[in-house]
């Protein structure tokens, strides 16, 4: 046989060898990517709730609570604290309660045995404010039920996890139910502004009376209808992490401006445009790993065979998931730092060419990173000294840690999860917004964001946005799962 010929079939057989193996890995590792999901966990009845049950959390709704960066209304938050002791009498006559800057509270519900560390779940009292009140279907606060929802702001973000919970915690005082460890509540006043009389307040407070928690649980990532391609359950994820932020502001100043018929080569606007447009077109590089890497992990064996063998070997396909995440900016936002320029400001007239120029750009920050990162990151991409780079400090915050998905936390949340919504999958994830949880980072072991309701894609713009609402169903169904936890936390 000629050389040639010889060297051509070694060639197809030692790719035919190369393919071979390769379809023998991934069938390997596709078929021992096996379920993370709690076997043997039985569905728990739904709870019969009365008509004054919805009433409780209707007349929350009802009462504005606005939070402003440099207000709030007092009166406010005033009533829904007496609505609060007229509401739930026992929630004040079996749980010390401490007021923290006023508005905000601390419950604890005292447990038997003092040498479990204590659990942590929290929410916050305060809405954001109404951008146009025409286009809501009904008043953003009348509270209105029709066609089986609940109108108004604060029934996604966040009321429902406030009043879920202290409707929970009464049944179970109803039941007798005492809890082995300390159970706590915090609800802060000013979430939607930062939290800094509130959250950063009673995790201070914590900190110095020495109180650590086994875990705490704050709003954040929901059950999901439709979540991902090839999953047919609803996705329950559980945010074991959140997302840093930061606001960099870009700026020029040069000695001169001009008229603009005779402009100069460099211009403070073109620069700044420039600078911005690298930005843009250097987006961070993305990254599967820690929570999203969980989500993968724990959907993917859910999933329908082709979706399964591309999560089973991240190792191969890797690149192509990236590649598939980054086509949708939800799923884009999972696996890199997302860079958003918001504020631009220049010029003064038509014909004169300014002399300054300065823009506002939002950079929501992946796990891995940090802020000082990200500034690093963007006066390499901009390499132009011309151009100044300062971190606005009013708006930074690093990344949260990643929290375990083997602890006693995640697993009781798993366990929890699968008894109260059955039907669905249940996964870590990452929270690409700002909670009230992050603040509890150095007084707990573990810090998870979770708020039980099933929506789907439509209903999550509600948040923030115009039409608000929850389904009568979801919200009794936020209160079983509130209870569940309890007893399965503290029996």
């Amino acid at each position: 046989m000629p050389p040639m010929k010889k060297l051509f079939k070694l060639l197809i057989t030692t790719l035919f060898l190369a393919l071979l193996i390769l379809i023998v890995v991934f069938a390997f590792n596709t078929l021992r990517f096996n379920s993370k999901q709690l076997a043997k966990v039985e569905p728990i009845a739904k709870l019969q709730l009365d008509d004054a049950c919805t009433d409780r959390f209707i007349a929350s709704i009802q009462i504005p609570t606005l939070s402003y960066t440099d207000r709030i209304d007092t009166l406010a938050f005033e009533q829904l604290d007496s609505l609060f002791r007229d509401n739930y009498p026992m929630i004040y006559d079996r749980m010390h309660m401490r007021p923290i800057n006023e508005f905000s509270h601390i419950y604890r519900w005292k447990g038997r045995d003092p040498s479990l560390l204590p659990i942590l779940l929290i929410g916050h009292t305060d809405v954001v404010p109404i951008e146009n009140e025409k286009v809501w279907q009904e008043a953003p606060f009348s509270g209105v039920q029709k066609d089986g929802y609940i109108w108004g702001r604060g029934t996604l973000d966040d009321k429902i996890n406030v009043v879920g919970l202290l409707e929970a915690a009464t049944l179970l005082m109803q039941e007798e139910f005492a809890p082995t460890r300390d159970v706590y509540f915090a609800f802060g006043h000013d979430e939607e502004v930062g939290g800094k009389n509130g959250a950063v307040a009673m995790a201070k407070y914590f900190s110095e009376q020495g109180i650590q928690f086994e875990f705490v649980l704050d709003e954040g990532l929901v059950v999901l209808k439709e979540a991902l391609k090839g999953l047919e359950p609803p996705l329950a994820m559980i945010g074991i992490a959140e997302k840093g932020f930061t606001n960099l502001q870009l700026s020029i100043a040069l000695e001169d401006g001009g008229h603009s018929s005779m402009p100069p080569a460099n211009t403070a606007i073109g620069m700044l445009a420039n600078a911005v447009a690298a930005l843009n077109n250097q987006p961070f590089p993305s990254r599967i790993d820690g929570a999203t890497q969980g989500l993968l992990e724990y959907a993917g064996p859910e999933m329908s065979l082709f979706n399964k063998v591309l999560f089973a070997n991240l190792w191969a396909t890797e690149g192509v998931i990236k590649s598939t995440l980054a086509k949708d900016a939800t799923s884009a936002a999972l696996v890199r730092t997302t860079t958003s320029p918001t504020i631009f400001n220049s010029g003064i007239k038509d014909n004169v060419l300014p002399s300054q120029a300065d823009a506002t750009v939002n950079f929501r920050i992946l796990p891995g990173e940090t802020v000082s990162s990200v500034k690093e990151r963007v006066e390499k991409v901009i390499n132009n000294p011309a151009v100044k780079i300062e971190v606005d400090k009013n708006f930074s915050s690093n990344p949260s840690p990643v929290s375990s998905t083997s602890s006693f936390g995640f697993r009781v949340l798993q366990k929890t999860l699968q008894e109260t919504y059955s039907e669905t999958v249940i996964a870590p994830g990452l929270v690409i917004a700002a909670t009230d949880s992050r603040q509890y980072a150095s007084v707990a072991n573990d810090v998870y964001r979770f708020t039980p309701i099933c929506v789907d894609r439509d209903d999550i713009k509600r948040i923030h946005g115009n039409n608000e609402r929850i389904s009568v169903e979801n919200y009794h169904d936020a209160i079983r799962f509130y209870k569940r936890l309890i007893e399965n936390a503290a029996r």
